[in-house]
C-alpha cells in the first residue's frame, strides 16, 4: 500500500514515519536478491555420434591499431631488408675473399637502419594514435577494477621502470 499526499499538502509527522517504515521494510529487506544471469550455459545434449554443431565463437580480442601498424612495418622492413641482404650477398659472393664477418659487416648497417626505420615510425605512429572508445554492456551487477601502469625503458640493456 503506497501513501500518496494529496497534491499541496506535506505529510504530517504520523504519516512520514509511516512511509519511512514501508519504504525501509520494502527496499532493505534481509534476504539478498536474485542474482541477475551474466551468462548462458547450453545444457542441450550433443549427438552420440556424427558431426558436431558448429558453436559460435565471437572474437573479442583488440588489437590497437599501433600496434597492428607496427607489426606490419616490422614484417615489411624484414622482407625489404631479407632482399637487399641476398642482393648484398650476391654482390658479394663474387669476390674472393668474402669471409662471414665481412658479409655481416656489409648487411649490419642495413638491418640497423631498418630497426631504426621501425622505432622512428612506430614512435611517430604511437605519438599520433587516436584514443579509441570501448563500450561494454552488461546485463546484471559488474564489479569493474582499472590500474594504470607506466612503463619506461631506458638503457642499452633496458632498465625497465615501473610507476
Amino acid at each position: 500500500m503506497h501513501y500518496r499526499p494529496a497534491p499541496g499538502r506535506p505529510m504530517s509527522d504520523p504519516e512520514a514515519a509511516v512511509e519511512a517504515e514501508r519504504i525501509l521494510r520494502t527496499e532493505f529487506r534481509d534476504q539478498p536478491s536474485a542474482p541477475v544471469p551474466t551468462s548462458f550455459r547450453d545444457e542441450t545434449p550433443l549427438p552420440a555420434f556424427g558431426p558436431t554443431p558448429p558453436v559460435l565463437q565471437p572474437e573479442t580480442r583488440i588489437v590497437p591499431a599501433w600496434a597492428a601498424g607496427t607489426a606490419v612495418a616490422s614484417i615489411g622492413i624484414g622482407a625489404g631488408i631479407t632482399g637487399a641482404g641476398c642482393g648484398v650477398w650476391l654482390v658479394l659472393q663474387g669476390l674472393a675473399a668474402v669471409t662471414l664477418t665481412s658479409v655481416l659487416m656489409v648487411t649490419l648497417p642495413l638491418a640497423a637502419l631498418a630497426a631504426l626505420a621501425t622505432a622512428i615510425g612506430s614512435a611517430v605512429q604511437h605519438a599520433r594514435a587516436t584514443v579509441t572508445r570501448t563500450e561494454n554492456h552488461y546485463a546484471g551487477p559488474v564489479t569493474q577494477h582499472v590500474q594504470h601502469t607506466e612503463q619506461t625503458a631506458r638503457g642499452f640493456f633496458g632498465r625497465i621502470t615501473n610507476r
